[in-house]
């Protein structure tokens, strides 16, 4: 009898899943929108506003979707869809698979999502894209290719600054599906910032629009290669913010409005290209520049074949390095691991005297100064790096000041004195205790006698420099993933093809590692390699990293912020490494001071001497 029932039971759900619809004629595609928006003053009113907005054409639309419709698909996201976890150098968030193929579902599937679906169905539209090619102008839409998912944003997710132009791409939408119950407050994070550029292709560092998202409220803007610069603004509070995100795209062959060669102008047109065109790279400041050594600088490293220094050579080392690390035993030692490694990290690096200093002017700045808010609170002798979609931190590089506009900038490359730094200069101007800290032990770190250390250290000779004091701010500040140039070698200097890189990190809320261990508020270096010997990646998405991942091999070394300990690593072409976005969240900013340096092995030095004797 159970048996019969059961059948009877699953025959009555069967015909129920079978009766789900998945075509709509013209009415009930209407009817799952507001019906303001079918109106044709409703309209030609939100053209206009599109038309006048800045700092690009968008446009957004509250309580676009049938309140009910809406609200069931929250339900059925929270309830069904299983979101993963995806962390790269640009963005932290938690997604679902790709909702193009809700229609490729089985029955079971495709009975929990009816609402969903609906909602996908309706997006999707030949109705509706014709009001978004009629409010945005942008032409006609594709009705074949759909291109959609949900994102979960909760407490420390984020997405930097990016344009949306890939592939195919015509027009950007965000459905927000926040809790329709409640209010989303500024103070939560998570609203939407647009960027002006300073000239196509190079965003300006502050944002100049910002949309807090509600329930049922979409956002939406052409994809306008160089120009549709965004972001999306770290959630700070334990709270969902969901979103349906996707594009529109061009017409692709068979349908209304396809134009042959089309998509291929587009992807020229593609961030990643524009990021590699010298052309732009004069807008990147700090620039990679390394200020080359004179010769007679050069030759005392050259000449130096071991452990030799002056009764005042120690004293002026041991004002600032622990005297551990001064002790010819001790240098050996290193010696030995970084030959061995390529990489060592000298913890303890400064003494006490002056690392305990310092610690309390890092620390006393941070928490009765106020960090920046925006490039124009930066003051001298800070800089803000620049541009956003590259990177957004504080720098201190020992020269002049400029303003981050088109016409500053060409004057600073084109026209200005192209003077190099003077870390001794800034010691002598009024700059606040912390900053003239900061440029005496920069100071330090350029001198002669340091770079002796050093050349003792790596058995690597340095020929050029280049030095910056660096501060990320929590809910600012963080360097997307870079490579070197391809050719870091000068052949008659006869240089190796890599960098040595110094990292001397100076988190004073890092003293307790508990701060910055777990990775959740950012600010860590990682460094990763490419996929193949062409230095290119063959993922679509290739800073995606698992640092907690023992297999990942990409992942060659991740430091934490740290107080008082030095990195050297020697980094060729084939490295990208990046610093991650500091958390609004962090106890702190991250304080460093970063060095690279062009070098030569000291054993070709050895054969060119060998070889002058010969001669």
């Amino acid at each position: 009898m159970v048996d019969r029932i059961q059948q009877s039971q699953q025959l009555q759900d069967n015909a129920t899943k079978k009766k789900l619809k998945t075509d709509f004629n013209n009415d009930e595609i209407v009817h799952f929108f507001q019906p303001k928006i079918w109106d044709q003053k409703y309209q030609q009113d939100l053209k206009q506003e599109i038309k006048d907005s800045q700092p690009y054409r968008w446009g957004t639309i509250k309580e676009l979707m049938n309140d009910q419709l809406l609200r069931n698909v929250r339900t059925e996201v929270m309830n069904e869809i299983s979101f993963t976890k995806k962390e790269t150098d640009i963005y932290k968030v938690y997604q679902s698979g790709d909702l193009a193929n809700l229609s490729g579902l089985d029955w079971d599937d495709l009975s929990r999502l009816p609402s969903l679906y609906e909602l996908r169905a309706a997006i999707y539209s030949e109705q509706f894209r014709d009001f978004i090619s009629t409010v945005t102008g942008c032409g006609k839409l594709s009705g074949k290719k759909t291109d959609m998912s949900i994102n979960s944003y909760t407490t420390g997710c984020h997405l930097l600054t990016h344009d949306d132009v890939i592939g195919s791409r015509r027009v950007s939408f965000i459905l927000y599906l926040p809790d329709p119950n409640e209010i989303w407050e500024e103070e939560f994070g998570g609203a939407l910032r647009l960027f002006p550029s300073i000239v196509p292709n190079v965003p300006c560092t502050d944002y100049s629009a910002k949309l807090i998202p509600q329930f049922n409220q979409i956002a939406f803007f052409t994809v306008q290669p160089g120009l549709s610069f965004h972001d999306v603004e770290e959630v700070r509070m334990n709270k969902y913010r969901l979103s349906i995100q996707g594009w529109f795209h061009i017409p692709q062959p068979g349908e209304d409005g396809f134009i042959p060669g089309e998509q291929e102008m587009t992807e020229n047109k593609s961030t990643l290209q524009q990021l590699q065109s010298k052309e732009l790279q004069e807008f990147d400041f700090p620039k990679p520049y390394r200020t080359d050594f004179l010769n007679d600088e050069l030759k005392i490293y050259n000449d130096l074949e071991k452990y030799d220094f002056s009764e005042e050579e120690v004293q002026y080392l041991s004002k600032f390095i622990n005297e551990t690390y001064l002790k010819e035993a001790h240098i050996e030692q290193l010696n030995k691991n970084f030959i061995e490694e390529s990489i060592i990290e000298i913890t303890q690096f400064l003494n006490d005297d002056y690392a305990d200093t310092l610690w309390k002017l890092l620390r006393s700045t941070e928490i009765e100064k106020p960090a920046p808010e925006n490039s124009k609170q930066i003051q001298f002798p800070w800089k803000c790096a620049i541009p956003p979609h590259k990177q957004r931190y504080m720098y201190i590089d020992g020269k002049p000041s400029f303003d981050l506009d088109e016409k500053s900038i060409r004057f600073e490359n084109k026209l200005g004195s192209q003077e190099s730094p003077n870390f001794s200069l800034l010691q002598k101007l009024n700059v606040e205790d912390t900053d003239s800290k900061l440029v005496e032990l920069s100071t330090f770190m350029k001198s002669i006698v340091f770079k002796k250390w050093l050349t003792l250290i790596t058995s690597l000779i340095p020929t050029s420099e280049q030095l910056l004091v660096r501060r990320f701010r929590p809910g600012h500040d963080f360097i997307l993933a870079t490579t070197t140039d391809k050719k870091l070698a000068r052949e008659h200097l006869q240089e190796a093809n890599v960098l040595l890189e110094a990292t001397l990190n100076l988190t004073p809320t890092a003293k307790n590692p508990e701060n910055w261990e777990s990775g959740e508020f950012g600010g860590y270096e990682l460094c990763m390699s490419l996929d193949n010997e062409d230095g290119e990646f063959e993922d679509d998405d290739p800073a995606i990293y698992k640092p907690s991942d023992p297999n990942d091999d990409s992942v060659l070394y991740s430091s934490q912020c740290k107080w008082n300990s030095l990195t050297l690593i020697v980094r060729d072409p084939s490295v990208l490494k990046f610093i991650k976005y500091v958390s609004i969240n962090a106890r702190g900013s991250r304080w460093d001071i970063s060095c690279q340096w062009n070098v030569r092995d000291q054993d070709d030095e050895e054969e060119d001497q060998e070889q002058d004797q010969e001669d």
